[in-house]
C-alpha cells in the first residue's frame, strides 16, 4: 500500500481561505460525508465525499485554485493527494479543517435539523448493543455476552482496517442522504 506524503501537500490556512472566498477566488470542495456536510459546512462549499471522489466530479473553474477540506485535515489531505496523483494542479487542502476554521471564529452554515454525524450514530448503536448484551448476559443467559464480544471484535477490526461496515450501512439510510 502506498503511503501518503502529507508534508508535500500544499496546505492553506483558514484566514487565507476566508480571504479567497470573500473575493470569489477559489473553488471549495467539502470531502466529508453527506450527514456531516448537512449539519455544518463552509460557505460556498460543494460536497463531494471522499468515498465518492472522482476527478470528473470536481467543479473546476478557470483561474481558481481548488481547495478541499474535511473536519480536521486528514481526509482532505487524502483527497488532495488522490487528485494530484491523477494530474490535478493547483490543489491544496485546508490545514486543520473545519475545526480550525471554527476555532478562528469564522462563519459556517449550520443546519439544526440535520441528522447527527455518522460517527455518533455508530457510537450510539454499538454502545447500546454492548450494554444490551452485557445486561442480557448477566440477567438472562451468559450466551448474550457473545453480542458484546462480537461488537468489540467489529470495533477492533474497524480500527485496524480504518473501515467501518456499520458506518457504511448507516450512510445509505435515507435520513443520512439529505443535504
Amino acid at each position: 500500500m502506498k503511503t501518503l506524503n502529507y508534508e508535500a501537500l500544499p496546505t492553506i490556512d483558514s484566514n487565507t481561505l476566508k480571504s479567497w472566498l470573500d473575493k470569489d477566488r477559489v473553488t471549495l470542495v467539502d470531502v466529508r460525508e453527506v450527514s456531516e456536510y448537512a449539519a455544518e459546512h463552509l460557505p460556498k462549499a460543494v460536497l463531494i465525499p471522499l468515498s465518492q471522489l472522482k476527478p470528473d466530479k470536481i467543479p473546476l473553474e478557470q483561474d481558481k485554485p481548488l481547495v478541499v477540506y474535511c473536519r480536521t485535515g486528514n481526509r482532505s489531505a487524502q483527497a488532495a493527494q488522490k487528485l494530484m496523483a491523477v494530474g490535478f494542479r493547483g490543489v491544496s487542502h485546508l490545514g486543520g479543517g473545519i475545526e480550525d476554521w471554527k476555532k478562528r471564529g469564522l462563519p459556517t452554515i449550520v443546519n439544526r435539523n440535520a441528522p447527527i454525524s455518522l460517527m455518533r450514530q455508530v457510537q450510539i448503536i454499538t454502545g447500546s448493543l454492548v450494554i444490551m448484551g452485557t445486561l442480557l448476559g448477566a440477567f438472562v443467559s451468559p450466551w448474550f455476552l457473545l453480542l458484546s464480544g462480537l461488537i468489540g471484535t467489529g470495533l477492533l477490526f474497524a480500527g485496524i482496517t480504518d473501515t467501518c461496515a456499520l458506518a457504511r450501512l448507516l450512510a445509505k439510510l435515507p435520513f443520512n442522504q439529505r443535504v
